[in-house]
């Protein structure tokens, strides 16, 4: 398989204070968010931010990348439910995005907690996105397996 590409399009006007833009992706799948400074560091208001998006984009991956890990053990998932969280911290060098704390919680028919703790942290370090942002972004994982 050949290099993968994906884009996304952003349309910025004005400065970076008042200023606002809109950030879509080439795909079509997303088309003209919201996106502002005020919306960045303060309250999104229905806009997005840049850290959203990141979030979005690690849950998205993890997702992916532990439900193969888990196929991959004999346990395909039922379901698994994926909240990232990115954070940020405003210094003074600028914005710096400092964590993503992926929290899984999963319906996975007969896995123990022990193993599905395990089987979590391998699917972290076999997501692409954490392995973008390892080194630079603190990433921790939280699992719970539902009985």
């Amino acid at each position: 398989m050949g290099g993968i590409e994906r884009s996304a399009h952003v349309v910025w006007r004005g400065g970076l204070d008042r200023g606002s833009g809109t950030v879509s992706a080439r795909s079509g799948a997303v088309e003209e968010l919201p996106v502002t400074w005020t919306s960045r560091v303060e309250r999104p208001d229905g806009r997005t931010s840049p850290e959203e998006l990141i979030a979005g984009a690690h849950a998205a991956c993890y997702a992916m990348a532990f439900s193969n890990v888990l196929n991959e053990a004999g346990n395909p998932p039922d379901q698994l439910d994926v909240e990232a969280v990115v954070s940020a911290e405003l210094g003074d060098e600028g914005l710096r995005v400092t964590s993503s704390v992926l929290d899984v919680t999963g319906r996975v028919p007969g896995m123990d907690a022990a193993e599905f703790e395990r089987l979590a942290q391998e699917g972290e370090r076999s997501c692409p996105v954490s392995n973008a942002l390892r080194g630079n972004v603190d990433i921790r994982v939280n699992a719970r397996l539902e009985e």
